[in-house]
Protein backbone atom coordinates (compact mmCIF):
# COMPACT_ATOMS: atom_id res chain seq x y z
CA UNK A 1 0.00 0.00 0.00
CA UNK A 2 1.25 3.24 -0.75
CA UNK A 3 1.66 5.96 2.11
CA UNK A 4 4.29 8.30 0.47
CA UNK A 5 3.69 11.42 -1.70
CA UNK A 6 4.80 11.05 -5.47
CA UNK A 7 6.81 14.59 -6.77
CA UNK A 8 7.43 13.95 -10.80
CA UNK A 9 10.02 16.61 -10.74
CA UNK A 10 11.97 14.13 -8.72
CA UNK A 11 11.86 11.42 -11.43
CA UNK A 12 10.89 13.13 -14.69
CA UNK A 13 13.51 14.33 -17.00
CA UNK A 14 14.01 17.31 -18.55
CA UNK A 15 11.30 19.18 -20.12
CA UNK A 16 10.97 19.13 -23.60
CA UNK A 17 13.24 21.98 -24.05
CA UNK A 18 16.20 19.70 -23.09
CA UNK A 19 17.77 19.06 -26.41
CA UNK A 20 19.02 15.09 -26.85
CA UNK A 21 22.04 16.76 -27.72
CA UNK A 22 22.71 17.79 -23.98
CA UNK A 23 21.57 14.62 -22.73
CA UNK A 24 24.35 13.44 -25.22
CA UNK A 25 27.15 15.49 -24.06
CA UNK A 26 26.37 14.55 -20.35
CA UNK A 27 26.35 10.91 -21.06
CA UNK A 28 29.71 11.35 -22.91
CA UNK A 29 31.31 13.49 -20.47
CA UNK A 30 30.28 10.82 -17.23
CA UNK A 31 31.70 7.64 -18.87
CA UNK A 32 35.03 10.25 -19.05
CA UNK A 33 34.70 10.69 -16.10
CA UNK A 34 34.74 14.43 -17.24
CA UNK A 35 33.09 16.57 -14.98
CA UNK A 36 29.20 17.91 -17.33
CA UNK A 37 28.34 21.28 -17.83
CA UNK A 38 25.00 19.89 -16.89
CA UNK A 39 24.75 16.84 -14.26
CA UNK A 40 22.93 13.95 -14.74
CA UNK A 41 19.48 13.96 -12.50
CA UNK A 42 20.52 11.69 -9.11
CA UNK A 43 18.04 9.31 -10.08
CA UNK A 44 19.54 8.76 -13.22
CA UNK A 45 23.38 9.87 -12.00
CA UNK A 46 22.68 7.08 -9.04
CA UNK A 47 21.60 4.88 -11.43
CA UNK A 48 24.72 5.08 -14.08
CA UNK A 49 26.60 4.51 -10.77
CA UNK A 50 25.77 0.91 -10.42
CA UNK A 51 25.48 -0.06 -13.46
CA UNK A 52 29.02 0.73 -13.71
CA UNK A 53 29.55 -1.49 -10.19
CA UNK A 54 27.72 -4.23 -12.12
CA UNK A 55 30.17 -4.25 -14.72
CA UNK A 56 27.59 -3.05 -17.41
CA UNK A 57 29.30 -2.08 -21.16
CA UNK A 58 27.37 1.41 -22.60
CA UNK A 59 28.35 -0.28 -25.83
CA UNK A 60 26.81 -3.68 -25.23
CA UNK A 61 23.63 -4.86 -26.81
CA UNK A 62 20.55 -5.21 -24.66
CA UNK A 63 19.68 -9.04 -25.86
CA UNK A 64 19.38 -11.28 -23.06
CA UNK A 65 18.13 -15.03 -22.59
CA UNK A 66 14.34 -14.99 -22.55
CA UNK A 67 12.69 -17.09 -20.22
CA UNK A 68 11.35 -20.78 -21.24
CA UNK A 69 7.55 -20.83 -22.43
CA UNK A 70 6.35 -22.85 -19.67
CA UNK A 71 8.31 -20.81 -16.88
CA UNK A 72 6.94 -17.81 -18.40
CA UNK A 73 3.54 -19.10 -18.53
CA UNK A 74 4.04 -20.31 -14.92
CA UNK A 75 5.04 -16.51 -13.67
CA UNK A 76 1.73 -15.05 -15.50
CA UNK A 77 -0.30 -17.65 -13.97
CA UNK A 78 1.43 -16.86 -10.35
CA UNK A 79 1.51 -12.92 -10.31
CA UNK A 80 -1.87 -10.76 -8.93
CA UNK A 81 -0.71 -8.89 -11.86
CA UNK A 82 -2.97 -11.26 -13.83
CA UNK A 83 -5.84 -10.36 -12.03
CA UNK A 84 -6.07 -6.21 -12.89
CA UNK A 85 -4.39 -7.02 -16.38
CA UNK A 86 -7.38 -5.55 -17.89
CA UNK A 87 -7.37 -2.63 -15.86
CA UNK A 88 -3.86 -1.75 -17.12
CA UNK A 89 -4.56 -2.40 -20.25
CA UNK A 90 -7.66 -0.19 -20.34
CA UNK A 91 -5.55 2.31 -18.20
CA UNK A 92 -2.69 1.99 -20.74
CA UNK A 93 -2.76 -0.19 -23.04
CA UNK A 94 -5.16 1.99 -25.77
CA UNK A 95 -3.39 5.15 -24.66
CA UNK A 96 -0.02 3.53 -25.88
CA UNK A 97 -1.29 2.36 -29.19
CA UNK A 98 -2.91 5.80 -29.83
CA UNK A 99 0.43 7.44 -28.89
CA UNK A 100 2.96 5.31 -30.83
CA UNK A 101 4.07 3.19 -27.88
CA UNK A 102 3.93 0.39 -25.96
CA UNK A 103 2.74 -1.19 -22.40
CA UNK A 104 4.64 -3.49 -20.72
CA UNK A 105 4.37 -5.26 -17.41
CA UNK A 106 7.45 -7.21 -15.50
CA UNK A 107 7.75 -9.42 -12.50
CA UNK A 108 9.64 -8.26 -9.71
CA UNK A 109 13.14 -9.54 -11.23
CA UNK A 110 12.16 -7.04 -14.75
CA UNK A 111 11.10 -9.95 -16.76
CA UNK A 112 8.68 -9.31 -19.24
CA UNK A 113 5.65 -11.17 -18.54
CA UNK A 114 3.01 -9.04 -20.96
CA UNK A 115 3.58 -6.14 -23.58
CA UNK A 116 0.96 -4.77 -25.76
CA UNK A 117 0.37 -1.60 -28.11
CA UNK A 118 1.22 -0.16 -31.23
CA UNK A 119 2.34 -3.19 -33.95
CA UNK A 120 5.23 -0.71 -35.26
CA UNK A 121 6.77 -0.44 -32.07
CA UNK A 122 6.12 -3.76 -31.14
CA UNK A 123 8.16 -4.83 -33.98
CA UNK A 124 11.05 -1.79 -33.11
CA UNK A 125 10.89 -3.22 -29.63
CA UNK A 126 11.67 -6.74 -30.83
CA UNK A 127 15.31 -5.58 -32.21
CA UNK A 128 16.10 -4.41 -28.25
CA UNK A 129 15.12 -7.71 -26.66
CA UNK A 130 11.82 -6.00 -25.15
CA UNK A 131 10.19 -8.93 -25.62
CA UNK A 132 7.99 -11.02 -23.59
CA UNK A 133 10.20 -12.96 -21.14
CA UNK A 134 13.46 -10.84 -21.52
CA UNK A 135 15.10 -9.24 -18.51
CA UNK A 136 15.08 -5.45 -18.04
CA UNK A 137 16.60 -5.05 -14.66
CA UNK A 138 19.78 -3.16 -13.99
CA UNK A 139 22.34 -5.22 -13.84
CA UNK A 140 21.45 -6.86 -16.96
CA UNK A 141 20.19 -3.94 -19.17
CA UNK A 142 21.92 -1.05 -17.30
CA UNK A 143 19.81 2.40 -16.34
CA UNK A 144 16.07 2.49 -18.06
CA UNK A 145 12.84 2.95 -16.67
CA UNK A 146 12.20 -0.82 -15.81
CA UNK A 147 15.13 -1.49 -14.03
CA UNK A 148 15.89 1.71 -12.18
CA UNK A 149 11.87 1.76 -10.45
CA UNK A 150 12.75 -1.58 -9.86
CA UNK A 151 16.03 -0.20 -7.90
CA UNK A 152 14.61 3.29 -6.41
CA UNK A 153 11.00 1.50 -5.68
CA UNK A 154 9.19 4.46 -7.11
CA UNK A 155 7.96 5.86 -10.80
CA UNK A 156 10.81 6.76 -13.48
CA UNK A 157 11.23 8.44 -16.61
CA UNK A 158 14.29 7.78 -18.70
CA UNK A 159 14.65 9.31 -22.20
CA UNK A 160 17.41 9.33 -24.59
CA UNK A 161 21.00 9.61 -23.66
CA UNK A 162 20.03 8.94 -19.73
CA UNK A 163 19.87 4.85 -20.88
CA UNK A 164 23.25 4.05 -20.18
CA UNK A 165 23.36 0.97 -23.08
CA UNK A 166 23.91 3.69 -26.23
CA UNK A 167 21.12 1.70 -28.27
CA UNK A 168 18.55 2.86 -26.38
CA UNK A 169 19.04 6.34 -26.89
CA UNK A 170 16.47 6.58 -29.31
CA UNK A 171 13.80 5.41 -26.79
CA UNK A 172 12.34 7.14 -23.92
CA UNK A 173 10.37 5.35 -21.29
CA UNK A 174 8.44 5.69 -17.78
CA UNK A 175 7.96 2.80 -15.46
CA UNK A 176 5.99 2.45 -11.51
CA UNK A 177 6.00 -0.04 -9.14
CA UNK A 178 2.96 -2.00 -8.27
CA UNK A 179 2.77 -3.53 -4.86
CA UNK A 180 0.05 -6.28 -3.35
CA UNK A 181 -1.84 -4.03 -0.91
CA UNK A 182 -2.13 -7.14 1.38
CA UNK A 183 1.46 -7.16 2.41
CA UNK A 184 2.96 -4.28 0.68
CA UNK A 185 5.49 -6.80 -1.18
CA UNK A 186 6.60 -5.43 -5.07
CA UNK A 187 4.69 -7.19 -7.63
CA UNK A 188 6.20 -5.67 -10.51
CA UNK A 189 6.29 -2.68 -13.09
CA UNK A 190 4.56 -1.67 -15.45
CA UNK A 191 6.09 0.72 -18.64
CA UNK A 192 5.19 2.56 -21.41
CA UNK A 193 7.95 2.80 -23.87
CA UNK A 194 8.37 4.35 -27.36
CA UNK A 195 10.31 6.37 -29.42
CA UNK A 196 12.46 9.03 -28.55
CA UNK A 197 9.99 11.49 -30.40
CA UNK A 198 6.89 10.06 -28.63
CA UNK A 199 8.43 11.49 -24.98
CA UNK A 200 5.68 13.43 -23.02
CA UNK A 201 6.35 14.66 -19.19
CA UNK A 202 2.72 13.78 -18.26
CA UNK A 203 3.63 10.04 -19.54
CA UNK A 204 5.62 9.42 -16.09
CA UNK A 205 1.99 10.61 -14.23
CA UNK A 206 0.04 8.60 -16.29
CA UNK A 207 1.72 5.38 -15.46
CA UNK A 208 1.85 5.88 -11.67
CA UNK A 209 -1.82 6.72 -11.80
CA UNK A 210 -2.61 3.63 -13.29
CA UNK A 211 -0.56 1.64 -11.10
CA UNK A 212 -2.80 3.38 -8.13
CA UNK A 213 -5.78 2.03 -9.75
CA UNK A 214 -4.51 -1.35 -10.22
CA UNK A 215 -3.04 -1.48 -6.07
CA UNK A 216 -6.90 -0.16 -5.50
CA UNK A 217 -8.41 -2.97 -7.71
CA UNK A 218 -6.48 -5.54 -5.50
CA UNK A 219 -7.66 -3.60 -2.46
CA UNK A 220 -11.35 -4.10 -3.57
CA UNK A 221 -10.63 -7.61 -4.37
CA UNK A 222 -8.57 -8.38 -0.84
CA UNK A 223 -11.87 -7.08 1.10
CA UNK A 224 -14.43 -9.11 -1.18
CA UNK A 225 -12.06 -12.11 0.12
CA UNK A 226 -12.04 -11.27 3.61
CA UNK A 227 -15.91 -10.63 3.73
CA UNK A 228 -16.16 -14.16 2.83
CA UNK A 229 -13.79 -15.54 4.73
CA UNK A 230 -14.90 -13.76 7.41
CA UNK A 231 -18.90 -15.82 6.75
CA UNK A 232 -16.95 -18.92 6.93
CA UNK A 233 -15.19 -18.22 10.02
CA UNK A 234 -18.33 -16.83 12.07
CA UNK A 235 -20.13 -19.79 13.09
CA UNK A 236 -16.77 -21.66 13.69
CA UNK A 237 -15.85 -19.32 16.28
CA UNK A 238 -19.11 -19.32 17.52
CA UNK A 239 -18.54 -22.76 19.20
CA UNK A 240 -15.05 -22.20 20.61
CA UNK A 241 -14.17 -21.32 24.23
CA UNK A 242 -11.28 -18.67 24.91
CA UNK A 243 -8.95 -16.78 22.64
CA UNK A 244 -9.22 -17.58 18.84
CA UNK A 245 -8.94 -15.46 15.82
CA UNK A 246 -9.64 -16.36 11.75
CA UNK A 247 -7.46 -14.71 9.31
CA UNK A 248 -6.34 -15.02 5.75
CA UNK A 249 -3.50 -16.16 4.29
CA UNK A 250 -1.60 -12.55 4.54
CA UNK A 251 -2.47 -12.31 8.24
CA UNK A 252 -5.39 -10.05 7.76
CA UNK A 253 -8.25 -10.20 9.93
CA UNK A 254 -11.06 -11.68 9.33
CA UNK A 255 -13.10 -12.57 12.90
CA UNK A 256 -12.12 -12.71 16.14
CA UNK A 257 -13.19 -14.07 19.81
CA UNK A 258 -12.29 -14.02 23.28
CA UNK A 259 -9.42 -11.34 22.95
CA UNK A 260 -9.18 -7.53 21.44
CA UNK A 261 -9.49 -7.30 17.25
CA UNK A 262 -5.93 -6.42 15.93
CA UNK A 263 -5.53 -5.55 12.06
CA UNK A 264 -2.99 -7.62 10.97
CA UNK A 265 -1.03 -11.18 12.55
CA UNK A 266 2.50 -11.21 11.47
CA UNK A 267 2.70 -14.46 9.59
CA UNK A 268 5.74 -16.69 9.16
CA UNK A 269 6.24 -17.52 5.20
CA UNK A 270 6.07 -21.04 5.62
CA UNK A 271 2.93 -21.59 8.54
CA UNK A 272 1.78 -24.91 8.50
CA UNK A 273 -1.05 -26.77 10.66
CA UNK A 274 -0.36 -27.09 14.69
CA UNK A 275 1.65 -25.35 17.31
CA UNK A 276 3.07 -22.47 16.23
CA UNK A 277 4.79 -19.18 18.18
CA UNK A 278 3.87 -15.94 16.55
CA UNK A 279 5.54 -12.99 18.46
CA UNK A 280 2.29 -10.85 18.69
CA UNK A 281 0.28 -13.58 19.81
CA UNK A 282 2.17 -16.19 21.54
CA UNK A 283 1.84 -19.32 21.11
CA UNK A 284 -0.85 -20.93 19.00
CA UNK A 285 -2.11 -23.82 17.38
CA UNK A 286 -2.85 -22.64 13.47
CA UNK A 287 -5.44 -24.96 11.48
CA UNK A 288 -5.96 -24.34 8.09
CA UNK A 289 -9.49 -22.66 6.89
CA UNK A 290 -10.14 -21.92 3.21
CA UNK A 291 -9.06 -18.80 2.66
CA UNK A 292 -6.60 -18.55 5.78
CA UNK A 293 -5.98 -20.30 9.07
CA UNK A 294 -7.91 -20.39 12.54
CA UNK A 295 -5.38 -19.61 15.36
CA UNK A 296 -6.42 -20.35 18.70
CA UNK A 297 -4.29 -19.02 21.23
CA UNK A 298 -2.74 -21.08 24.10
CA UNK A 299 -0.09 -19.15 25.11
CA UNK A 300 -0.26 -14.81 25.36
CA UNK A 301 2.74 -14.00 27.72
CA UNK A 302 5.46 -12.99 25.00
CA UNK A 303 7.47 -10.45 26.72
CA UNK A 304 11.15 -11.96 26.55
CA UNK A 305 10.77 -14.44 24.09
CA UNK A 306 12.71 -13.09 21.36
CA UNK A 307 16.44 -13.67 22.58
CA UNK A 308 17.94 -12.91 18.89
CA UNK A 309 17.08 -10.92 15.86
CA UNK A 310 18.65 -11.50 12.35
CA UNK A 311 18.12 -8.24 10.22
CA UNK A 312 18.95 -9.55 6.67
CA UNK A 313 19.59 -6.13 4.50
CA UNK A 314 21.47 -8.53 1.84
CA UNK A 315 18.70 -8.55 -0.95
CA UNK A 316 17.83 -4.71 -1.54
CA UNK A 317 14.37 -5.34 -2.22
CA UNK A 318 13.71 -7.59 0.16
CA UNK A 319 14.26 -6.93 3.66
CA UNK A 320 13.68 -9.30 6.02
CA UNK A 321 13.75 -9.98 9.79
CA UNK A 322 14.78 -13.45 11.33
CA UNK A 323 13.88 -13.92 15.54
CA UNK A 324 14.72 -16.64 17.13
CA UNK A 325 13.37 -17.54 20.71
CA UNK A 326 12.44 -20.28 23.03
CA UNK A 327 9.39 -21.44 20.88
CA UNK A 328 12.01 -21.40 17.70
CA UNK A 329 12.62 -19.27 14.71
CA UNK A 330 10.68 -16.96 12.70
CA UNK A 331 10.94 -15.04 9.50
CA UNK A 332 8.98 -11.56 8.76
CA UNK A 333 9.47 -9.80 5.23
CA UNK A 334 9.96 -5.93 5.95
CA UNK A 335 8.30 -2.80 4.73
CA UNK A 336 10.86 -0.35 3.60
CA UNK A 337 10.30 2.01 6.54
CA UNK A 338 9.92 -0.63 8.55
CA UNK A 339 13.24 -2.10 7.73
CA UNK A 340 14.94 1.78 8.10
CA UNK A 341 13.66 1.80 11.32
CA UNK A 342 15.47 -1.64 12.65
CA UNK A 343 18.65 -0.47 10.88
CA UNK A 344 18.43 2.80 12.33
CA UNK A 345 17.86 1.73 15.97
CA UNK A 346 20.71 -1.71 15.53
CA UNK A 347 22.61 1.77 15.10
CA UNK A 348 21.41 3.17 18.17
CA UNK A 349 21.28 0.54 20.82
CA UNK A 350 20.95 2.92 23.50
CA UNK A 351 18.02 4.66 21.80
CA UNK A 352 16.52 7.30 19.92
CA UNK A 353 13.46 9.34 20.86
CA UNK A 354 11.02 10.22 18.54
CA UNK A 355 12.58 13.62 16.94
CA UNK A 356 15.92 11.84 16.82
CA UNK A 357 14.52 9.02 14.46
CA UNK A 358 12.15 11.86 12.50
CA UNK A 359 15.67 13.49 11.84
CA UNK A 360 17.17 9.57 11.06
CA UNK A 361 14.35 9.18 8.54
CA UNK A 362 12.81 12.46 7.63
CA UNK A 363 15.67 15.63 8.52
CA UNK A 364 13.19 16.89 10.17
CA UNK A 365 12.55 16.83 14.19
CA UNK A 366 8.97 17.91 13.75
CA UNK A 367 7.51 14.38 12.12
CA UNK A 368 7.45 12.81 15.19
CA UNK A 369 3.42 11.75 14.91
CA UNK A 370 4.56 9.59 11.53
CA UNK A 371 7.71 7.98 13.83
CA UNK A 372 5.19 7.15 16.31
CA UNK A 373 2.64 5.74 14.11
CA UNK A 374 5.41 3.57 12.39
CA UNK A 375 6.73 2.05 15.64
CA UNK A 376 3.13 1.58 17.23
CA UNK A 377 2.77 -0.71 13.85
CA UNK A 378 6.28 -2.33 14.18
CA UNK A 379 6.07 -3.20 17.64
CA UNK A 380 2.56 -4.94 17.21
CA UNK A 381 4.28 -7.10 14.45
CA UNK A 382 7.08 -7.71 16.73
CA UNK A 383 5.65 -7.86 20.46
CA UNK A 384 9.14 -8.36 23.14
CA UNK A 385 11.05 -6.92 20.78
CA UNK A 386 11.44 -3.06 20.93
CA UNK A 387 11.09 -0.53 24.10
CA UNK A 388 10.33 2.67 24.27
CA UNK A 389 11.09 5.71 26.08
CA UNK A 390 13.60 5.79 24.34
CA UNK A 391 12.61 3.42 21.23
CA UNK A 392 14.93 0.76 21.06
CA UNK A 393 15.60 -3.09 21.01
CA UNK A 394 14.84 -4.70 24.59
CA UNK A 395 18.66 -5.11 26.51
CA UNK A 396 18.45 -8.96 26.26
CA UNK A 397 17.77 -9.14 22.44
CA UNK A 398 21.29 -9.72 20.16
CA UNK A 399 21.24 -7.85 16.82
CA UNK A 400 22.90 -9.16 14.20
CA UNK A 401 22.53 -7.10 10.74
CA UNK A 402 23.51 -8.78 7.37
CA UNK A 403 24.87 -5.91 4.95
CA UNK A 404 24.95 -5.95 1.10
CA UNK A 405 28.95 -6.50 -0.10
CA UNK A 406 28.70 -3.25 -1.35
CA UNK A 407 27.44 -0.32 1.03
CA UNK A 408 25.71 1.52 -1.82
CA UNK A 409 23.35 -1.21 -2.00
CA UNK A 410 21.91 -0.69 1.24
CA UNK A 411 18.05 -0.08 1.46
CA UNK A 412 18.72 1.47 -2.14
CA UNK A 413 15.14 2.76 -2.63
CA UNK A 414 15.90 4.60 0.94
CA UNK A 415 16.40 8.95 1.27
CA UNK A 416 16.63 8.25 4.97
CA UNK A 417 19.55 10.64 6.00
CA UNK A 418 20.86 7.66 8.27
CA UNK A 419 20.94 5.01 5.66
CA UNK A 420 22.31 7.87 2.81
CA UNK A 421 25.22 8.18 5.76
CA UNK A 422 25.42 4.64 6.20
CA UNK A 423 26.06 3.93 2.42
CA UNK A 424 28.15 6.62 2.40
CA UNK A 425 30.55 5.79 5.07
CA UNK A 426 29.98 1.85 5.05
CA UNK A 427 28.90 2.58 8.78
CA UNK A 428 28.22 -0.74 10.39
CA UNK A 429 26.01 -1.34 13.41
CA UNK A 430 27.73 -1.44 16.99
CA UNK A 431 27.51 -4.86 18.66
CA UNK A 432 27.39 -6.99 14.95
Amino acid sequence: MKTTSFNPARFAPPDASETVRRLQETWAATLRGERSPIAPRPVIGQSWQRVKRFGVDPEQSTDSELLQTDELEHRRTSTALAEVMPVLSGGLGSVADASLQIMVVTDPEGRVLWREGNAGVLRRADTICLEEGAAWSEDTTGTNAIGTALTAGAPVQVHSAEHFVRTLHDWTCAAAPVHDPRDGRLLGIIDVSGPDSTFHPATLALVDSVSRLAESELRSRHLTAIERLRAVAAPILCRLGGKALVVDTNGWLAAVTGMPPVDRVALPGSLGAGRVWLPSLGTCVAEPMPGGWLLRVTETETSGCASRVVLDLTEPRRPCATITGAAGSWAQDLTPRHAELLYVLALHRHGRSAAQLAVDLFDDPTRTVTVRAELSRLRRRLTGLLDHRPYRYREEVEIEVLLPDDPLDLLPHSTAPAVVGARAGASSPSGV
